[in-house]
């Protein structure tokens, strides 16, 4: 009885998935099969022609660790264009990123793109926000 408790503990352990770093009920999250990725902006409403802000935070999933590099993008898939700016990205402690610059310079539906590279192998993430 006690090896079938302790099988099961460990079998739970092992589907549990990692939860980013981001409270707050504005953070929206996505994954990969390596990485689970909450953000959010700041502001929290994107207003066409004004820059804003992502923070970022990141867990490695199935024990990935943490990535060794992180990028932000951003594209308009209808339009085949990105930003105008090369938004910076600022790691900070316990797999928190803070990226800066972004501008979307006109309404439509973009597609933010998170490139975490580890080992060789980049993971990368999409979500898209319609502005209007």
């Amino acid at each position: 009885m006690k090896l079938l408790g302790f099988l099961l503990l460990l079998v739970a352990g092992a589907v549990q998935a990692c939860v980013p770093d981001l409270p707050g009920a504005a953070a929206k999250k996505i994954e990969s099969a390596r990485y689970a990725l909450a953000y959010r902006t700041l502001p929290a409403k994107i207003d066409v022609g004004k820059h804003f802000a992502v923070e970022i935070a990141v867990c490695g999933e199935k024990g990935a660790g943490l990535p060794e590099g992180l990028k932000v993008d951003a594209h308009m898939p209808e339009h085949r264009h990105g930003m105008n700016y090369n938004p910076s990205v600022r790691a900070q402690p316990g797999g928190r990123y803070r990226a800066e610059g972004l501008m979307f310079h006109m309404a439509g539906r973009w597609e933010f793109v998170f490139e975490l590279r580890s080992a060789g192998k980049t993971d990368r993430l999409t979500q898209s926000v319609v502005l209007e």
